[in-house]
């Protein structure tokens, strides 16, 4: 639990992490919770208690039910949200999930205990492996959720139908939960969990919707109630007054404003910086076409393999690859090579005996295991580029050491890739990106991962949120080491990581020497603006100051205290 609620009088204000800059007010609609009911609770047919095998029965369709639901919902869903629904899907019909509640059930069991018991200890497992697979301990619960209300005939857990436009609120917002949300009427979500980096928020940032998550009290709003949600100031108002609502319709129109400039990316003195659209489906791609991006600098490929049982082969790949790199017509593409492995959920890739997938067999290291799945998507990544004549820039995750750099690029030049990377977001990587950098042709930093790494502290752990902060002057200062080895081969060093998408941070990675910023494409227009009304040499003051301060929370301030008060105000500082 997050503790005793504040409260919620007009005008109270709860506190939170925030998402995006978005500002909104709306009435509230809380998702229904998960069903409580006794763990003795039995399974009911024609209104009697079920007997052991009709039990297993109706258990056995209950599994089926809602992983068939799971995945006709992913199948609806594109980019981020298709990726974490059809993992979902994936738990619910993991045999070793039924078999263990199904064995329990005809060893006499009552069904909600089995399903209850089996859940926890996967969650318990999950929580201990860290990374990735405590990510998905949301996605679990739900799923329990899902099963025990089909079992006992029960509504569905969820978001009821919105018929205005409205705040979503939730203790914690699964997935499955998000995908059933008509976002037509979805003005903004809040919850009570999560944090920064988690799906929620992953999937609100890529929506473009105001989020605000880890907000104490947020179940206690009363339904119908209207709020409003300032993701930039991380606060949910209660009964908001016409001044802050005033204030947020005028920064509302003055980000529309914002996203009327087309310009190339730069300084305000002509120092070039490339901003990029972070993707994750060919779909994505045709979406992002048609923005003022100058192309993409990050396409994560992992929803074509986690929707499959097996592997796609080189065709399937090359047709997905071409229609992203013709849909950006010739712009700069940037694809990062699988990122998944023991953390994450693949039928034919996951290690089952993997104590700490976190740090394990994840990223590049997949060619130690299943080395076929990096040279089939190297392939088809050339048969993409043979096919468009764009040549994608292609980078591997999880690089280590410069050993992997040059195996992993002289395994890309083998099969005619043409310009090979690697991703920095292991301090040991940042720490030798000039040796690194001999090796390749550009890198790219993956802040989220590179500062879990850093601070030793897990992405989900929103109590921890502080400490996962781009503005950890220790993260600041392995982007700023890999930015000097940038400089010194005279190599692109990019950022895809969630920093690039502050513009405050983003004016403090220029002053660093970061070369292109790429983010969810929403969040360009606020990043270009801060860019262009600042200079090099005031970016390069920001920068040292940021890196001398003592603290997260210091090194922000300072940077604020250099900004342009125009841009201050634009953009609430």
């Amino acid at each position: 639990m997050t503790g005793t609620a504040p409260s919620v009088d007009a005008g109270a204000r709860l506190s939170g992490v925030g998402v995006g800059r978005g500002g909104v007010v709306g009435p509230v609609v809380q998702v229904r919770p998960a069903p409580v009911v006794p763990a003795d609770t039995p399974v009911l047919v024609d209104g009697a208690p079920a007997d052991g095998p009709a039990t297993h029965a109706v258990l056995d369709a209950a599994f089926a039910t809602v992983a068939a639901s799971l995945q006709e919902q992913a199948g609806r869903a594109e980019g981020s949200l298709a990726e974490v629904l059809t993992a979902t899907a994936q738990m619910a019909a993991d045999p070793a999930l039924r078999s263990q509640v199904l064995a329990r059930v005809d060893g006499g069991e009552p069904p909600v205990s089995a399903i209850d018991g089996v859940v926890s200890t996967f969650v318990t497992m999950f929580e201990q492996a860290g990374g990735y697979l405590a990510e998905r301990v949301t996605d679990l619960r739900s799923v329990r959720d899902r099963l025990v209300a089909a079992a006992l005939g029960l509504p569905a857990p969820g978001v009821p139908e919105l018929r205005v436009p409205s705040v979503v609120v939730a203790r914690d917002l699964a997935p499955a939960d998000t995908a059933a949300l008509d976002l037509a009427n979805v003005l903004a979500i809040v919850t009570e969990l999560g944090g920064p980096t988690g799906h929620t928020a992953i999937i609100a940032g890529q929506l473009g919707i105001p989020c605000i998550v880890r907000v104490a009290g947020a179940t206690d709003l009363p339904e119908g109630g209207e709020v409003a949600v300032d993701a930039a100031a991380n606060v949910v108002t209660v009964a908001p007054d016409e001044a802050l609502r005033a204030e947020l319709v005028e920064r509302a129109q003055a980000e529309r404003a914002l996203a009327s400039d087309t310009a190339a990316g730069a300084t305000a003195d002509g120092h070039p910086v490339a901003l990029l659209a972070n993707i994750g489906t060919a779909e994505d791609a045709e979406r992002v076409a048609g923005t003022a991006v100058e192309g993409v600098g990050l396409f994560r490929t992992e929803v074509l393999f986690l929707e499959r049982a097996t592997a796609p082969s080189v065709e399937d790949q090359a047709a997905t690859y071409t229609r992203a790199l013709a849909a950006l017509g010739g712009r700069k593409v940037v694809v990062r090579t699988l990122d998944a492995g023991a953390d994450k959920p693949l039928a034919f890739a996951t290690a089952a005996d993997e104590e700490n997938p976190a740090l394990g067999v994840r990223g590049y290291r997949l060619v130690r295991t299943h080395p076929e799945l990096i040279t089939t998507q190297l392939a088809a990544l050339a048969a993409a580029q043979e096919a468009t004549g764009v040549a994608p820039w292609v980078m591997a995750p999880m690089i280590a050491t410069a050993a992997e750099a040059r195996d992993f690029a002289q395994a890309a030049h083998a099969v005619g890739v043409k310009t090979v990377g690697v991703m920095v977001e292991i301090p040991a990587a940042a720490l030798r990106a000039e040796q690194i950098l001999a090796e390749v042709d550009f890198v790219s930093l993956g802040t989220n991962d590179l500062a879990q790494y850093t601070m030793a502290t897990d992405r989900l752990r929103g109590e921890l949120a502080d400490l996962l902060s781009a503005w950890q002057p220790a993260v600041i200062e392995l982007v700023a080491s890999t930015a000097r080895a940038g400089k010194a081969t005279g190599k692109p060093v990019g950022v895809c990581g969630e920093s690039a998408s502050d513009p405050l941070m983003a004016l403090v990675l220029v002053g660093l020497g970061i070369t292109s910023l790429s983010m969810a494409a929403g969040a360009v227009p606020a990043v270009r603006y801060a860019v262009r009304h600042h200079t090099l040499d005031t970016c390069q003051q920001m920068a040292d100051a940021a890196l001398a301060a003592g603290s997260a929370e210091a090194a922000r301030s300072a940077v604020v205290a250099l900004a342009d008060p125009q841009v201050r105000a634009a953009l609430g500082w």
